[in-house]
């Protein structure tokens, strides 16, 4: 089964749509094998989004993503990472996909929501960023075999 990290960032949060995003994923037929509420500190932030270092809109995203608690959590399933990015939507809620989460609850392309990885490898070196100290819990959930074959 592969797995994905999933943020419910600051806006989803302050909006009391984070239920909503966990309700969407786990009926999309992903489980949660790791969760916590979390504050992001800014080296952290800085870690996760070094692939932006440089970019005008990097001190502008460490504030947003440190300005309020977030969920962090790891869904696993068949194709996670690709159903994960299709219940979410396109980046940009004007683009995305009508009935994804980003198209019905996104403002804008800076307040999108959510964070989903993008790869196996980003997932990996995602999960590893927030969940190093504390690693997923492998379980069964009894419906897996009306799920997966």
């Amino acid at each position: 089964m592969e797995r994905t990290l999933v943020l419910i960032k600051p806006d989803a949060m302050q909006r009391g749509l984070a239920g909503e995003v966990i309700s969407r994923l786990e009926r999309r037929g992903l489980k949660i094998v790791a969760v916590r509420l979390m504050k992001v500190t800014p080296a952290l932030a800085k870690r996760h989004y070094a692939e932006h270092k440089g970019k005008p809109f990097f001190d502008g995203l460490i504030e947003y993503i440190t300005a309020s608690p977030i969920i962090a959590a790891v869904f696993e399933g068949s194709n996670a990472i690709k159903a994960t990015r299709q219940t979410m939507g396109a980046t940009d809620p004007v683009d995305a996909a009508t009935g994804s989460i980003r198209a019905d609850f996104g403002l804008d392309k800076g307040r999108n929501l959510t964070h989903a990885s993008d790869s196996p490898a980003s997932a990996r070196r995602e999960i590893a960023l927030f969940f190093g100290d504390m690693p997923p819990i492998a379980w069964k959930r009894d419906t897996d075999r009306w799920l997966f074959e």
